[in-house]
């Protein structure tokens, strides 16, 4: 049976026909945990499992009622999509979903919630939503999203019913790519390998040429850094490029909010606050603040995952792996450099990412833990 809803997610046919027997024995589990790595499509599994509860026809998820295409849009009045700008939810943040939890569907079959990070819940935070877990109202159907497992506390994920995405294939990203969004078959192939089949990282590199260019810079780093000053050079350079990538985002997003707030209270553009409203201001200041530390950590943190790709790709040459490149078109430039080093420099180097992906989670000094990083992955002495 054909369920339109479940057509952009990539190679997870178990996944959906879990979900559609879910929804067609028409009393679904009250709360749910939908788990896979960055990119395999978890809000898509959610907002399409949702659109299906929604749906009218039968079989459910034909996408094209008007409940499945207000859900689709995130514009159903039963269904919240919730995520956060910030690093973690605050408690405040939590008790408003409690309340929103309470209120009884409107116009759908049922009341449905998709927290789309739950992985970024405290523990304070996870503790005031688990007894609406456990006693949810009639009709009410949680959906919380995680990269797995173990980044949510054991007492929401003993309570929840586990659904695991798994990595979808190179091709079938690329099929996506191509069905979805017309794109080259080409084209759409190399950005679902480059990707390492993250779906919504894959479709910006097909569409966006500056990204692409953005990217092969990144991963051409150990190529062009072999001295000391260039690696603090190359640092420098990691740490700009997310920063200004942060500011430019929250710029505009500061921007727009502060002019919704300001049509809302009836000010003009250049209208001075009232004493009154002062602290709203500053409210959309602070978070602004907030959401460009996070917006410039994950920034970095895709950029370090690309540059995983070179040393990933060099140790497979090492080691003879046979498997295709993640960057096959700088095979050539990667085996020559795989020849002028040991495999256990190789892992060194790859260690010494992932420490730094860590530490940069911890809130260190990113200019500092960028330096360290890129003097580590210098080439041996002599080599060149």
């Amino acid at each position: 049976m054909s369920r339109p809803v479940f057509g952009d997610l990539a190679g997870q046919q178990r996944v959906i026909d879990t979900l559609c027997a879910e929804v067609d024995r028409g009393n679904p589990t009250h709360a749910w945990l939908v788990t896979g790595p960055p990119g395999s499509g978890r809000t898509t599994a959610a907002r399409a499992f949702a659109a299906a509860l929604q749906c009218t026809t039968s079989p459910a998820g034909c996408g094209e009622c008007e409940n499945c295409k207000l859900v689709l849009a995130s514009s159903h009045p039963d269904v919240s999509f919730v995520s956060t700008d910030k690093f973690e939810y605050q408690i405040a943040d939590v008790r408003h979903l409690i309340t929103r939890a309470q209120e009884s569907a409107s116009t759908g079959r049922w009341r449905i919630i998709i927290i789309e990070d739950a992985d970024r819940m405290s523990e304070r935070s996870t503790n005031v939503l688990l007894k609406a877990i456990e006693e949810p109202p009639a009709r009410m159907i949680w959906i919380l999203c995680a990269p797995s497992p173990a980044d949510v506390l054991v007492t929401i994920r003993s309570r929840c019913r586990a659904v695991n995405l798994s990595v979808p294939s190179t091709a079938d990203v690329a099929d996506l790519l191509v069905r979805r969004d017309g794109l080259d078959p080409q084209q759409a192939l190399f950005a679902a390998r480059v990707s390492q089949s993250h779906i919504g990282v894959a479709r910006l590199l097909a569409r966006d040429e500056q990204a692409r260019i953005q990217r092969e810079k990144v991963v051409t780093l150990p190529l062009r850094t072999t001295t000391l000053p260039q690696a603090m050079a190359a640092a420098a350079e990691i740490s700009k490029l997310a920063t200004e990538r942060a500011e430019n985002i929250t710029g505009t997003d500061l921007q727009k909010k502060t002019e919704q707030l300001r049509h809302a209270n009836g000010l003009g553009p250049e209208e001075t606050i009232p004493p009154g409203l002062r602290g709203q201001f500053k409210a959309l200041e602070e978070d602004a603040k907030r959401f460009a530390r996070r917006a410039s950590f994950d920034a970095l943190d895709r950029t370090l995952t690309d540059l995983t790709t070179f040393f990933r790709d060099v140790l497979s040459l090492q080691l003879g792996t046979g498997i295709e490149l993640i960057n096959e078109h700088l095979r050539e430039k990667l085996e020559a450099y795989s020849q002028g080093q040991s495999k256990e420099k190789s892992l060194a180097q790859l260690d010494a990412i992932n420490q730094t992906r860590s530490r940069l989670a911890a809130n260190v000094n990113q200019l500092m833990a960028l330096e360290a990083l890129m003097t580590r992955l210098l080439p041996n002495p002599g080599r060149r």
